[in-house]
């Protein structure tokens, strides 16, 4: 007789905006504008197509990445970069050595409900997560808004199993 085995329990943990983190690099971007300096070198300022948002790890021990949930109302393109930032954005800006490759590549096309992505990347992007969740209590992603569409056009979320 064969045994069954238990079902794993799967977390769905939201991608969740960071206003606050947000305004605040917007507000490092409008200071440096007002005093005409420019960014230290290898700092990364915030676009205005670009939003921060943040990944609680409730649970973080022993997760095991399964998959992407990513919803785009309508058609267009996000590009999800994870950073090694543990941020205090007040004492310490985003430098372009603390964004992680690869990147997640997610888009809906025109007249289709069907999302496309870049798998290999998103998939491994994804593995990573499981790896930083074992030492970290949240992450935070710069979200790329293209083709039209803005933070309102998305909802995203990672799936785990807990083992």
């Amino acid at each position: 007789m064969a045994e069954d085995k238990p079902k794993q329990l799967q977390l769905e943990m939201p991608l969740v905006p960071d206003e606050y983190l947000t305004r605040q690099m917007r507000l490092r971007v409008e200071s440096l504008k007002q005093r005409g300096e420019k960014r230290q070198d290898g700092e990364k300022l915030l676009r205005p197509a670009e939003t921060v948002y943040r990944l609680d790890f409730v649970r973080q021990h022993k997760l095991q990445f399964e998959r992407w949930d990513v919803v785009l109302d309508k058609p267009g393109k996000v590009t999800i970069t994870g950073t090694s930032q543990n941020w205090t954005p007040d004492l310490t800006n985003l430098m372009t050595r603390q964004l992680l490759d690869p990147t997640a590549i997610f888009w809906r096309q025109e007249d289709s409900e069907a999302m496309g992505w870049n798998e290999a990347d998103a998939l491994e992007f994804g593995e990573r997560l499981s790896e930083l969740a074992r030492i970290r209590k949240v992450m935070y992603f710069l979200i790329t808004f293209s083709e039209g569409l803005e933070p309102a056009d998305l909802r995203a979320s990672v799936v785990f199993n807990q083992l």
